[in-house]
């Protein structure tokens, strides 16, 4: 069994930056592709970042050149830095684990977080 907890989420103003973090518990960190999802009101949750156990990445159109994905298998977290932040970035962000990192892709992740908030305002 896998627990996920994030961290990092608030309130910041457009422009802005945010880094979120997942601490994962077990011992089979580095093995799993690990990965962000969103969910903004009203709207179906879907893939903002990835990254393979060997951390190959891939991210949303939305994000990317905005948006980094990285991992520290030391700490067992996987992290997001998020820059010029949008008002359309606000969102619940999960962050979710797999063995397969197609399935993290496809947002059918066996392991989710309970996610925290992301909200971009003046």
């Amino acid at each position: 069994q896998v627990q996920l907890v994030e961290a990092g989420g608030g309130l910041v103003q457009p422009g802005g930056s945010l880094r979120l973090s997942c601490v994962s518990s077990g011992s089979m960190f580095s093995l799993n592709a690990m990965g962000w999802h969103s969910q903004a009101p009203g709207k179906q949750r879907e893939l903002v970042a990835a990254i393979s156990s060997d951390t190959i990445t891939a991210y949303a159109d939305s994000v990317k050149g905005r948006f980094t994905i990285s991992r520290d298998n030391a700490k067992n977290t996987v992290y997001l830095q998020m820059n010029s932040l949008k008002p359309d970035d606000t969102a619940v962000y999960y962050c979710n684990a797999d063995t397969y990192f197609g399935n993290i892709i496809a947002g059918a992740g066996n392991y989710w977080g309970q996610g925290t908030q992301v909200t971009v305002s003046s």
